[in-house]
């Protein structure tokens, strides 16, 4: 069983056949949407090329007798409250029965918390944490609406999961909700719409989708579900790191681009077993400089010096996969420990720097020093503490400036040297 195959029958573990997903599928989407309701509000992203593919969406909608009551622009990057709160009106006034969201992972993060915020009520700030929007649902007896998420592009997995991150542009930090209650039950990606992805975008996307694979099997080590986990991620990494420099250099290669939709969505399926750490927590304070999956990507290399005493087999692996694409040439077998973290970091730049990526954050314009004390301030917040509490080498927030701010500055500087590890 190959990789592309051994991706189909993990995603078919996962959703079963409620998961509408391939080339070619957006046409299916009418009867997926019929079976939740027929009066639907369309919140869409607008990027160049969209238009065919929101026609064959709405007709497909309008055949199966599903009404466009009203609809709404999707959000921006990282999805900005503002964004939020006004998708959040436009589902009010609509008030629909089932939400029909297509775009990137911001639109479809937005759609889900909008969607809390017109049922639930209350202000967004109540929200964010692990299990409070189930807990209000149970408390208030009122039930969120289905939820149509079509995914258009290769990267977060947002159709598949329980997350929603919503940042405030005015402090440059991101916040999350984690909860069973959003999960769309009506997860769509047609993989044809991301074949005409600009290069940044795949990059990012793919990128994104290692790090959820590589956070939550690193979290994992030791859990009951670590086999599963395992699997996961050794196949999501590997579809990511043999084929996103194959699109870079080919953004043609519809090969390479489905290996990169199975590996994302494999990243979905991981988030949904397991939890990411560290690379994600420090990039909810870099929304203002880079993009999500260019942030977890500068980051986890230092990560995983960090975490790499208490990791090895899991290293071994990754190490494995990043070898026998070519970016890493130490014998895996014969490391350990530190040394062992600190070879499979170069293995990740060498990837990074093959599609042209920073690999440390002095290289990224707009950085300063100000994003080190607000990602080491992020990390204290209780509303984040899930994200340290899934780490292989657990911190609390009194252990934050020791050994979190070294992992910062070394990334500052593309200096592993300055990396602590926890006696």
């Amino acid at each position: 069983m190959d990789d592309f195959q051994k991706a189909r029958a993990l995603l078919k573990s996962f959703k079963g056949d409620k998961y509408l997903y391939g080339s070619g599928v957006l046409d299916r989407v009418g009867a997926v949407a019929a079976s939740a309701g027929k009066k639907a509000i369309l919140v869409r992203d607008s990027f160049p090329g969209s238009g065919r593919f929101t026609e064959v969406l709405e007709d497909s909608l309008k055949r199966n007798g599903v009404e466009v009551i009203a609809e709404a622009d999707g959000a921006g990057p990282n999805c900005p409250r503002e964004d939020l709160f006004r998708i959040s009106e436009a589902v009010k006034q609509a008030r629909p029965e089932v939400i029909v969201s297509f775009g990137g992972g911001s639109t479809i993060d937005a759609a889900k918390a909008a969607e809390v915020l017109r049922t639930l009520g209350g202000d967004i700030e109540q929200y964010f944490g692990t299990g409070l929007v189930t807990q209000t649902v149970q408390s208030s007896g009122n039930n969120l609406s289905p939820h149509v998420a079509i995914q258009t592009a290769a990267s977060s997995g947002a159709h598949l999961t329980k997350y929603s991150n919503i940042t405030d542009v005015s402090t440059g930090q991101k916040k999350l909700i984690v909860d069973e209650a959003i999960v769309p039950g009506h997860p769509v990606f047609d993989y044809e719409v991301t074949y005409s992805a600009p290069p940044g975008l795949t990059a990012d996307g793919g990128l994104d989708g290692i790090a959820h694979c590589l956070e939550v099997l690193y979290g994992a080590v030791g859990a009951s579900n670590y086999d599963t986990i395992k699997e996961i991620a050794e196949t999501g990494i590997r579809l990511v790191v043999d084929y996103l420099p194959r699109v870079m250099e080919n953004p043609e290669d519809r090969q390479a681009r489905e290996a990169l939709c199975l590996a994302t969505d494999l990243g979905g399926y991981s988030i949904m077993v397991g939890g990411t750490n560290g690379g994600h927590l420090t990039s909810f304070s870099l929304v203002d400089i880079l993009s999500h999956g260019r942030s977890c990507a500068i980051m986890n290399p230092y990560y995983t010096v960090f975490f790499a005493p208490a990791i090895e087999d899991a290293l071994r692996m990754v190490g494995e996969i990043y070898r026998q694409a070519g970016f890493l040439q130490a014998d895996i077998s014969r490391l350990e420990g530190r040394e062992l973290g600190e070879a499979v970091a170069q293995g990740m730049f060498a990837l990074a720097r093959k599609i042209g990526f920073p690999t440390r954050l002095n290289e990224v314009p707009g950085f300063s020093e100000e994003h080190i004390h607000r990602a080491l301030t992020a990390a204290k917040n209780p509303q984040l503490k899930m994200k340290l509490q899934n780490m292989p080498v657990p911190l609390d927030a009194g252990m934050i400036d020791e050994y979190m701010g070294p992992i910062l500055e070394a990334a500052r500087d593309g200096e592993l040297s300055r990396i602590k590890n926890v006696p």
